[in-house]
């Protein structure tokens, strides 16, 4: 059975970090593309960042330089490190991997930037 558990979301104030981490299982990790989306209130799920199987990664234009990716293979992680939070990153953020038609979710944690 797939399970993609995320973990670290919460309060933060404008200008703070954040820590999602991601834990997957029932399925070969080192093999798929893992990702995080985010899904803002009234808006579509969007593309955060991904990292590719080469670790090579893909980052929104609206989070690049701010937000980084990390995966871990041996533990079967996968991290979104985010700095520097802005109220218009508020979400619910969900861990996402990929490999061809073989698509999974997490159940997604809520972030909020707030004073």
């Amino acid at each position: 059975q797939v399970q993609l558990v995320e973990s670290g979301g919460g309060l933060v104030q404008p200008g703070g970090s954040l820590k999602l981490s991601c834990a997957g299982s029932g399925f070969t990790f080192a093999i798929y593309t893992m990702g995080w989306y985010r899904q803002a209130p009234g808006k579509e799920r969007e593309l955060v960042a991904d990292i590719d199987v080469s670790r090579r990664t893909n980052i929104a234009d609206s989070v690049k330089g701010r937000f980084f990716i990390i995966r871990n293979n041996v533990e079967k992680t996968v991290t979104l490190e985010m700095n520097s939070l802005q109220p218009e990153d508020t979400a619910v953020y969900y861990c996402n991997s990929k490999r061809g038609v073989d698509e999974f979710w997490g159940q997604g944690t809520q972030v909020t930037v707030s004073s």
